[in-house]
Order: C-alpha cells, then sequence, then structure tokens
C-alpha cells in the first residue's frame, strides 16, 4: 500500500499528476479561487474532490456523463457560507447542527462542516484481484468551549474501474461528557427529463412525508403552495420529470426507507435510456432521510437521498423532538454511503431489489 500525506504546497494552478496505479491517475491543481482540489480517475469514473475543505466531492463524472448539479457557482469560493459556494456533488454538513436554523438557533445553514478546513488530508492506494483502489480520507478536530469537541474522519474511496464509490464520516467525542451531534450528506445529483424514481419505501403519504413550512432563506413562486397541497396528498406526483416541470424554490420530502438484509436502503432515479444514478445508506446508522428537489432557471438538483440522523429544522427544534443523537465520551458514529451511476441491467436489478424490499413483488 502506498500512503501519502497531501500538503496544500503540492497544489498548483495548473494541473499535476501526483501518482498512477493499473486504471487509476491521481492529479493535483488549484482553482482559481486559491481551493486546491484533487482529481482521482478511474477507467469510468472521474471524482474532483477537496481535501483540504470539508473533502467535498465537487464533481462526479461518469463516463463523460456529470452526475452532478447544475448551479450558478462554478467553482468552489475559498469564503463565505453554505449557499455561496453551493454547487457540489457531495458534502457532508452537520456537526455540531445542522438543517435550516430556526428560531433559538445561532447556527449556520447546515452547520460548521461543510466547507470546514481539514487538520489532515492523505491519499492510500493499494491494488488486488480486482484492481487498484484510492481513498482520500482526513481528520479535523474540532472543540468549542461548553459545547462540543470531536474528531472527524471523512473517506471516499474508488475502484479503478467501478462506476460508484464509497463515501464515509466518522466522529469521534472527545469530550468527558456527553457530546450532542447532527449529520447529513447532501448528494446532489442532476434531475434528467423523462427520468423516474425507484426508492425502498413505501410510496404513500404516510411513508413519504412533504416539508409544508417555507425556511427563511427561500423565497416561493405563486404556484408554489397550489405544487406542494398536490404533492402531500399524492408524493408519487414527484416520481416523473417531466421536461419543464419546475420545483422552484424547492420540494422537501421526509421518507421512511425499509433496508434490505444487507442493511442499505437503496434510491435510484432511471434515465429514459435505462441507465440510472444511485445512492444506498443505512436506516440504523442515519434513521432520519429527506430528499431535496431544486429545478429552476440558475439551478437543477435532485438531492436524490439525504441520509441523516436528525431532520431539518435546525439544532433547536430536533432536540425538542428528541431527534439529536448523543455520543458518549470517546465513542465513535460512523455513517457509510455508496453512490454513482449504473449500467442498464444493473439498474433493473437495482429496481427489481428495490421493490423487494419495499413489498412490492
Amino acid at each position: 500500500m502506498i500512503r501519502l500525506r497531501l500538503d496544500p504546497a503540492l497544489f498548483e494552478p495548473r494541473p499535476r499528476t501526483l501518482l498512477t496505479a493499473p486504471g487509476l491517475v491521481v492529479e493535483t491543481f488549484r482553482f482559481a479561487s486559491g481551493v486546491e482540489a484533487l482529481r482521482l480517475a478511474g477507467t469510468r469514473t472521474r471524482l474532483v474532490v477537496l481535501p483540504f475543505r470539508g473533502q467535498q466531492i465537487w464533481r462526479a463524472e461518469v463516463d463523460g456523463r456529470d452526475l452532478t448539479m447544475r448551479s450558478i457557482i462554478p467553482e468552489p469560493v475559498a469564503t463565505g457560507g453554505f449557499l455561496e459556494s453551493f454547487g457540489a456533488f457531495f458534502l457532508h454538513c452537520g456537526l455540531t447542527a445542522m438543517g435550516a436554523p430556526g428560531p433559538g438557533d445561532s447556527h449556520p445553514l447546515h452547520g460548521e462542516f461543510p466547507a470546514a478546513p481539514m487538520d489532515e488530508a492523505w491519499l492510500e492506494v493499494t491494488e488486488d484481484t480486482e484492481g487498484s483502489l484510492v481513498r482520500l480520507t482526513g481528520r479535523r478536530d474540532y472543540a468549542q468551549v461548553f459545547k462540543a469537541a470531536y474528531r472527524a474522519e471523512p473517506a471516499i474511496t474508488l475502484r479503478s474501474g467501478d462506476t460508484v464509490f464509497d463515501v464515509a464520516m466518522t466522529v469521534t467525542n472527545r469530550l468527558a461528557s456527553p457530546m450532542p451531534f447532527m449529520y447529513l450528506g447532501h448528494a446532489n445529483f442532476r434531475p434528467v427529463d423523462g427520468g423516474r424514481l425507484a426508492y425502498s419505501a413505501h410510496y404513500d403519504a404516510a411513508s413519504v412525508r412533504l416539508r409544508s413550512d417555507i425556511p427563511s432563506h427561500i423565497t416561493p413562486s405563486p404556484d408554489y403552495a397550489r405544487q406542494l397541497a398536490a404533492l402531500a396528498r399524492d408524493p408519487a406526483g414527484h416520481h416523473r420529470f417531466e421536461t419543464g416541470l419546475a420545483y422552484d424554490p424547492e420540494v422537501v420530502f421526509f421518507i421512511d426507507y425499509l433496508a434490505g438484509q444487507d442493511g442499505f436502503a437503496h434510491s435510484l432515479q432511471i434515465h429514459p435510456d435505462g441507465r440510472g444514478d444511485w445512492i444506498a445508506h443505512r436506516p440504523e446508522q442515519c434513521p432520519m432521510a429527506m430528499r431535496w428537489l431544486s429545478r429552476t432557471p440558475d439551478q437543477d438538483c435532485l438531492a436524490l437521498a439525504e441520509p441523516a440522523t436528525s431532520g431539518v429544522g435546525g439544532f433547536t427544534a430536533e432536540k425538542a423532538a428528541r431527534r439529536v443523537p448523543v455520543l458518549q465520551p470517546g465513542a465513535s458514529w460512523t455513517a457509510h454511503m455508496r453512490m454513482g451511476h449504473l449500467d442498464a441491467e444493473a439498474c433493473v436489478r437495482m429496481e427489481q431489489a428495490i421493490d423487494r424490499i419495499a413489498g412490492r413483488r
């Protein structure tokens, strides 16, 4: 195994090859904003990741197709909050708080971690009978008196020939007392006109619940209330992406996912040509999950599944609802997710598995 500690000095404006392995190339570069980036390139999948900025996955591409949401933010910015740099394929949200701040909250939108500076970042490259594998991981030690002290260790793993990849986050309580924490994995796919959704949950209003309240950071269009009322009655109305159908500014569902025998719940966007975008998570680790849709003239996003420990009402509201977990001193918590793109045959098998989990076949 090769293990390489990353240093910001390695990153220059022009791309440079850092290392190679059979079927894998890792390049360094720096955005015009100054943010450091790694390009992890397998034979079919290319990821642009930000090793020192929350270890965001800025872009995900498979077979030349960009899986990432369309945004007015062309590249990550070195400063600013969540909305000033919102255009990544994946972000870790939390960890002392998460969601939109409500009454009594002082935390930023989705917490302090999405753009958090990492204390360390390193690459690991291995080879086995299935090919080469590259893993980016890192460490951030955070402390705030009277509130929290944690170690966060995110990880991204890509195998050379795969079209899917693994994302994980481990949080360890470094306090000598219990520590509340919140987490959400924000994976932002691009909706496909003519596409449809399949996921391991019951397709009814009891299991797929529309968020009816409107957070303070958005301004609804005149038809927004009518659209929300229709989706509250029949959430299956959002399962197909008709050309020209807008979700302006956003629609959010809370979904009661069901897991298969392996512990994973699944979400799938099936393209008109039979291929699909996929994300899987473990409800035992993230007991809540949201779906966020925004299709406006300025952005196009399908957060197919947002695995989470809590809802998105802000720390105060979630604590009052007893939805904020607590880590005991020295204890750790981990979330595992898999995501990416499925070929047509794999997509058929996945939809069949989803329907079996949900009892539809």
